[in-house]
Formats: C-alpha cells, structure tokens, sequence
C-alpha cells in the first residue's frame, strides 16, 4: 500500500512487496477495483503511446505527481479522488462532486500541457517510448487485450463524469444535499449553506472538495455558526461568486488552477523564453519630415476617419501625489485641460475632417472599480467633452484576483478578518477579454470601423504619430502595430523582439530584464548593446498599439480575448517554498501576439 514501491509492479497484478521483502495481502475484487480496471484499460487504450494508467491514483494514493510515471489522465484523477473521498467516510454525493472537480482540475492542466507541447510532439513521443522501455512489465500490460465487460464499465464511467462536468459548468441544480454530506463541509460554512444561493453554494462545495493539497477549506474553517455572522458570509460568498464570474478561463477553480501550473514552473525557475532565439524583429522607423515619412503619413489620413479608440484608464495618479483619476490631470498649464478632454476633442476632430457623412468615430474607456464612478462624474459633469453619450463605451474590470499566499495557490484572507480575502489587480491584459465579452469590437466591425487604437490614459504625444502607424499597418498588411520609440541598451523598458524556435516565429514585448541574459544565452556575447544609431536595435514598448479591426475579432471571437498569465512570486527560502508576500497571476495588452497563430503570427510589426 506504499505508493514508495514501485507503481509497475502493482500495476501488473504481482504481488506486492513491502519494504521488508514479505509479501502484502492480496487485494480483494470489487465493484470498486472493476471501475479502477476499466478505466485503467480505457485510458491506457485512449493515451499517447499506449501509457498505462497509474493505479496508486486510481485508488487516491499516488503521491509522485508530475513525476510520477504513469498516466494522470482526468477520468482517473476523478475515479481517484471518488476512492479518497469513501475511503475517508464521506457520503456517494460527496465522493462524485469531488470526482467532478478533480476531473475538471485535470482537463485544464490536460489542455494547458498541450499547449506547451505543441510544435515537439516527436520528442514528447521519444520520451513516452523510453519511458515505456524501461518497465518491461508496462509492455505486458499494454499488450494484453482489453475485456469487453470492463471496457463497457469504463465508458459508462466516461459519460457519467462527462454528463456531471456538464452539470457544473452549465450550473444545474443538484439534488438536495443530505445532513451527511452537509455535515462534511467546515462547520461555519454547513451551517450557513441554506442562506446562499445555489450558485454560490456550488462555489464553496467546489473549493472544499478541490484535490490534495490544492483543497481551499481554509477559506470556511474560521468561521463561526453564528447567526449574527450570516451577513458577513454572504458577502464574502458574493465576492467569490463575482471574481468566478469575471475570470474569463473557467472561473474561480480556473484561475486556481492555472495558478498551481505557473507556480509550480516558477518554483523548477522555468524561463518561458527557454530554447527562443531573439532577433530583430520587422518594422519600420521614419525621421520626421523625410519624404518616406510624409508618404506614409498621407497613406495612413486616409484611414483615420475609420478608427475606433480605446483607452486603458484603470489607475489613480496616487504616485504623481494625486488622488483622482489619472485622466483628470492636465496636459499643460496654460489652458489646463485635462487628457480626456484633450483625447476626446482630437477623436473629434478626425472624425470632423476625414470621417464619412454621419460616421462618428467610437470611443471605449476600460475603467476600474477605482475609477469608473468618478470617470462617468467627469464625463457627465463635461457634456462629454462634446461627443455624443452613445459614442463612448465603457468597460469596467472586475474586483481583480485572489492573492495565493503559497506554491499550493491558497487564497490568502484579509489579515484578522476571516470574512474577507486579499484581491490584486490582474492587469490591463484584461481589456481585450472585455471588448470580446461586451461585444464592443464586433459591433464596431460592424459599423464601418476598420481600425482599433489602444492608447494610455496619460500619453498626451500619442495621437501624433497615429497617421503613420496606419500608413505602415496598411501598406504591410499588418493585423497588430505596436508603436514604439527608440530605445537605449539596457534602459528599463520593455523592448519588441523577433522570437524563433524551430518552425515558429513570433514578434512580442521582452521585458528589458529578461532581453540581455536571453541575448547572451543565444549567441550575442554583449547582449543588449547600442548599434551605430547610437540605440538598441530592440526599440521600446509603450503600449500604444493599433489592430486590424476584423483580424482582430477574429482572434478574440477564437480566444475570447484571454491572454497569457504569468506569475512573479518573491520567494523567502533558497527552495523557493515561501512568500514573502501573497502574489497573483497576471496579464498584459501587450501579449496578444503569444495568440496569434499560423500565417498570423507573420502579420505582427512595428513603427
């Protein structure tokens, strides 16, 4: 029973033998067993490379994870977590909402490691070969014919845990939990169940019954059965109902899990450039008033009466010592007016002199809960600065994204406060997730708008390089244009980089910190340097970017516009076990091109 021993020996129907060389009971045949067969065989006949299924955690015992060997497919990780919970007592309904979670658990890791692995199938196929040529004994098994009777159970078992997913993500209605099942949950929380919604009910249940260590009981153990307490609880149960549903990719337990897969490569110091060779990437500089630039420049007013515009505004300007919104500060001294009145009198102002009859040219404001109240006090306080109020969409981020105080992903509690937890920001990565959410790009498409600008909330030079950048998008047929401006080596701005690997190829944002090791590693000895322009040929990101409209709802309507997470943990221990303050995952803008696929990722410049 000792998952140290060696899982193939068990697997293979041997008897088992303890550490001390005696033999071990032989296990007695159950319907339990039968299952575990099946889905054994099932899986063995479904998986890559004809792998066998781990049988350690079939029965809720492997504790090798990642490492271990042998097959973690999600039916097992479901039948697995089934044996745990009834092993430990716990009710039938119990053990099946567990199964359900853990086999959603190890779908999304299932999906995100194929991710990863895409483009290296081959050597992925070596090391499954080798893997299976140093167990002689999973060769045996993987060779004997399947039995017809077990194969019949294990598909029976598939469409059940498949019909119980569908259940939960569709968010029917259960049957009435028993007194027993109920009486399983942190005391706190069994006895406030009925005060919440059924939703926010399938939330809690979800969270206790998430597997192993990954289990977020902490959230209710603290909590007291008294009644004076209800209203506290539920707003606590509203929040999390909240953040699972502005999280776009799978909700609450989606972000938990992403959070365990990026934490546990941040632990093993994974480089996610690993194995990327930088270059400089394709795009075009101009000095101001050549003739390439006026050309450019007059290719480019042609399209400016067909652009929407975006604009990121989710901060304060609490670190310039100003405690209103960043787009209420003045762009100069003399007249005072402030950058959203500046950005809205210039949107005007194209649309007066190179629009069509009657096209009014949009504009969408991603606020926060930190600045949407006074971003909509300002606008209606200033007639919106002149444009009409069914010209301005806006789009407000959700209440950000659970701290995690350790590699686990355990969501951390406000300090001395058990009815609360710790949020942070998720970053302004979540502004294309909207525009796809909120249906503002397809609508836009839809109305005669051919190009989206993205631009920030105190960047009043923005709009003055903007002709151009669509004189270079249209003559180069590109579907992103990152508008950037030169950059010195080294200096501490993110820096456009061609990325190649393989067949692939991809134009992105480096962080200027990762930029000068990934140059050294790669074949530059002097990494970041100056070329004889007196700058690095990696010009600098500053995040104004412009899209293709319909190029760019295609991508979303296929992505949803979710961009890729990263997390940055700061570690208090040489093995990297603890924090020395909670940390979150996070997304940028700036990442769409990590989207892009195909013949897409070709169509990805700057100017």
């Amino acid at each position: 029973e000792d998952p140290s021993i060696s899982h193939i020996t068990t697997m293979a129907g041997k008897k088992r033998t303890n550490k001390k060389g005696g033999n071990a009971k032989k296990k007695k045949t159950g319907p339990s067993t039968q299952q575990n067969d099946a889905t054994n065989s099932s899986s063995r006949a479904a998986s890559n490379g004809g792998k066998p299924v781990c049988r350690f955690l079939l029965e809720g015992k492997c504790n090798r994870g990642d490492d271990c060997k042998f097959l973690h497919s999600p039916e097992a990780c479901a039948a697995g977590a089934r044996a745990q919970c009834l092993r430990e007592g716990k009710s039938e309904d119990d053990a099946e909402m567990a199964a359900s979670v853990a086999f959603q658990v190890a779908e999304k890791k299932r999906e995100m490691k194929a991710k990863e692995e895409e483009g290296s199938a081959a050597a992925s196929d070596k090391q499954t070969n080798d893997a299976d040529s140093a167990h002689p004994k999973a060769e045996e098994l993987k060779d004997q014919p399947p039995q017809p009777e077990k194969e019949v159970q294990a598909v029976n078992q598939t469409k059940k845990d498949e019909s119980k997913k569908e259940q939960l993500k569709n968010g029917k209605p259960k049957q009435e939990e028993t007194k027993e099942e109920l009486s399983l949950l942190p005391s706190g929380l069994e006895s406030s169940m009925s005060d919440f919604t059924a939703a926010q009910q399938e939330i809690a249940k979800k969270l206790c019954h998430l597997p192993g260590s990954t289990n977020q009981r902490h959230l209710f153990e603290q909590w007291s059965t008294s009644p004076t307490d209800v209203p506290k609880k539920k707003a606590f149960m509203e929040k999390l109902e909240s953040i699972d549903k502005s999280y776009p990719d799978g909700g609450l337990i989606g972000y938990l899990t992403n959070a365990v897969a990026l934490l546990e490569k941040s632990k093993r110091g994974e480089n996610p450039l690993e194995g990327w060779v930088p270059s400089v990437p394709k795009g075009e500089a101009f000095e101001i008033g050549t003739e390439a630039f006026l050309e450019t420049e007059k290719l480019g007013l042609e399209e400016v009466g067909r652009c929407g515009f975006v604009l990121v505004a989710g901060g304060l300007g609490e670190r310039l010592g100003y405690s209103g919104i960043k787009i209420g500060l003045p762009t100069e001294l003399a007249t005072e007016t402030s950058y959203i009145q500046f950005y809205i009198e210039t949107i005007l102002a194209f649309q007066s002199r190179y629009a069509p009859s009657g096209q009014k040219l949009p504009l969408c404001i991603m606020t926060s809960g930190d600045t949407n109240d006074k971003t909509v006090t300002l606008l209606k306080a200033n007639n919106y600065f002149g444009m009409t109020e069914d010209q301005i969409t806006i789009v407000q981020q959700g209440i950000g994204v659970p701290a995690l105080y350790d590699n686990d992903a355990h969501v951390a509690l406000v300090d001395d406060d058990p009815y609360d937890i710790q949020m942070k920001p998720h970053g302004h990565g979540d502004i294309h997730a909207l525009l796809h959410s909120h249906g503002v790009a397809k609508t836009w498409s839809g109305q005669g708008i051919n190009w989206t600008v993205f631009f920030q909330d105190t960047n009043g030079l923005a709009f003055h390089t903007l002709a151009l950048s669509l004189g270079v998008s249209s003559k180069m047929g590109l579907i992103m244009n990152s508008i950037t401006c030169p950059r010195k080596a080294k200096q501490a701005i993110g820096a456009i980089t061609k990325l190649s690997k393989g067949d692939q190829e991809r134009t992105i944002n480096v962080e200027y910190n990762q930029l000068d090791p990934l140059l050294r590693a790669t074949g530059y000895p002097d990494g970041d340097v100056n070329d004889d322009t007196g700058f690095s040929p990696f010009p600098g990101n500053i995040n104004q970017l412009l899209f293709r409209l319909d190029d760019y709802v295609t991508v979303l309507e296929r992505t949803k516009g979710v961009m890729p997470e990263f997390v940055n943990p700061k570690y208090k221990d040489a093995d990297k076990t603890i924090f020395k303050k909670p940390t979150r995952l996070e997304c940028m803008m700036q990442d769409f091109p990590t989207v892009l696929e195909g013949a897409e990722t070709a169509k990805f410049g700057f100017t």
